[in-house]
């Protein structure tokens, strides 16, 4: 059984996976009795499944963890928020890749998954999951429908050359009705949507994007790829 007396670690990042012990679950929720009634929440750390780190909001304790986790459709597609201990967590794990979880999608998109694949493999950022995609493969619950997005994270080294990523993911898109969407996370765990990074990449000098960050927004400057604080 993993070690529950670890409490320190690396900083908490958003979409990291975490298993919660039971025993604090509930006591989290005894603090929530509405979500507690909720289908699938109450038993939801009992049957193993993990949660996700979320971003903070400014009123949160610090020292708890922001976590997350979403109802599938049939349950009515809400999403739950609360906090928990770092010493609940039995453990903590990366989002899984997209290669590992491609085999619960639906046929129609494994030509976009197999694309997608042989553009990591060719530049060297292999993608993992989100979204309704994550979720299926996890709990085994019908979380995808014809509506649904392929959710991907990219995640690129230090002084990683982003527009040749930007120019692929853009270039499968436009072969495919599937929207991909998803964002490319950058060493210091800020991210950006990949669509909104790739039109200001194309939109020229100065630009800069929205990066999300644990602890709430910040501006990226792409000239220089380091996040500035936003003022406005």
């Amino acid at each position: 059984m993993p070690d529950r007396s670890r409490t320190t670690g690396p900083p908490w990042r958003r979409h990291e996976l975490l298993h919660v012990a039971p025993d604090v679950w509930a006591s989290a929720l005894g603090h929530c009795p509405s979500l507690a009634g909720l289908p699938l929440v109450g038993s939801w750390a009992d049957r193993g499944w993990p949660v996700i780190v979320r971003r903070r909001g400014a009123a949160e304790d610090s020292n708890l963890v922001p976590i997350g986790l979403p109802l599938p459709p049939a349950a009515g597609k809400r999403r739950i928020a609360l906090l928990i201990p770092p010493d609940g967590i039995l453990q903590r794990s990366s989002s899984p890749l997209l290669r590992t979880t491609a085999r619960v999608a639906d046929p129609c998109w494994q030509s976009t998954i197999a694309s997608l694949l042989a553009l990591g493999a060719r530049i060297g950022v292999e993608p993992s999951v989100f979204g309704s995609l994550l979720w299926q493969y996890l709990t085994g619950l019908t979380y995808l429908s014809s509506q649904s997005d392929l959710d991907l994270l990219w995640p690129v080294p230090p002084g990683f050359d982003a527009c040749s990523l930007l120019s692929g993911i853009a270039a499968v898109q436009r072969d495919t009705l599937l929207c991909i969407d998803g964002e490319i996370v950058f060493p210091d765990g800020s991210a950006v949507n990949w669509r909104e990074l790739w039109n200001a990449y194309r939109a020229g000098d100065r630009a800069r994007v929205l990066a999300k960050t644990m602890e709430g927004v910040r501006l990226l400057d792409i000239t220089s790829l380091s996040p500035v604080e936003q003022h406005a």
